[in-house]
C-alpha cells in the first residue's frame, strides 16, 4: 500500500486542541501515513495541495471554528478544484457539551466538501469527528487517534 502524506493542522490557545492534534497525528502515523503536524498559522492554502489527507482541528467559538481556520478556507479559493479527491477530516474542542462542537466540525467538513474532498464519517463514536470537552479525556483521545488512522488508511487506498 502507498504511504499517504497527511497534514494535521490545528489552532490551539489552551493546549486542548493541540493535545488532540498530537493523537490524530499518532493515529495517522500508526496507519503508515507520512505526517506533518503544524499550527494553522504556519500553513498557506497553496500548501494544502501537496497532501493526500488533510485533518483540521479547532477550538469552538460560538459554534464555529477559530478565525484562522476560516481564513485558511477563505484563502483556499485560489486552489479551488486542486483538492478534489483528497481525504479530509476534522475535530474540535469546546468548553462544554452542547457548546457548538459538532457545528464547528461540520463547518470545516462543509468547506472540504465544497473543495470536492472525500470526507468519511465514523459508524461508532463521534460520527462527524472527535470532540474534546475542556482537557480531552481518554475517550476523546482514542477517537482522535482513530480519526488519524481512518484518514491515513483511506488516503492510501485512494492513492492506489
Amino acid at each position: 500500500m502507498n504511504k499517504a502524506k497527511i497534514l494535521v493542522a490545528y489552532f490551539s490557545k489552551s493546549g486542548n486542541t493541540e493535545a488532540m492534534a498530537q493523537k490524530v497525528a499518532e493515529g495517522a502515523q500508526a496507519a503508515g501515513g507520512e505526517v506533518d503536524l503544524m499550527r494553522i498559522k504556519e500553513l498557506s492554502a497553496a500548501a494544502l495541495t501537496k497532501y493526500d489527507g488533510i485533518i483540521i482541528g479547532t477550538p469552538t467559538y460560538y459554534g464555529l471554528p477559530a478565525a484562522g481556520i476560516k481564513n485558511l478556507f477563505d484563502e483556499s479559493v485560489q486552489i479551488h478544484r486542486r483538492l478534489v479527491g483528497k481525504v479530509g477530516g476534522a475535530f474540535a474542542t469546546a468548553a462544554n457539551i452542547g457548546g457548538g462542537n459538532e457545528t464547528a466540525v461540520l463547518a470545516i467538513l462543509q468547506a472540504m466538501l465544497i473543495h470536492g474532498m472525500i470526507v468519511p464519517g465514523a459508524a461508532q463514536g463521534d460520527h462527524y469527528g472527535p470532540i474534546g470537552i475542556n482537557k480531552p479525556d481518554e475517550r476523546a483521545l482514542k477517537q482522535a487517534h482513530a480519526l488519524g488512522e481512518r484518514i491515513a488508511t483511506l488516503a492510501a487506498k485512494v492513492m492506489a
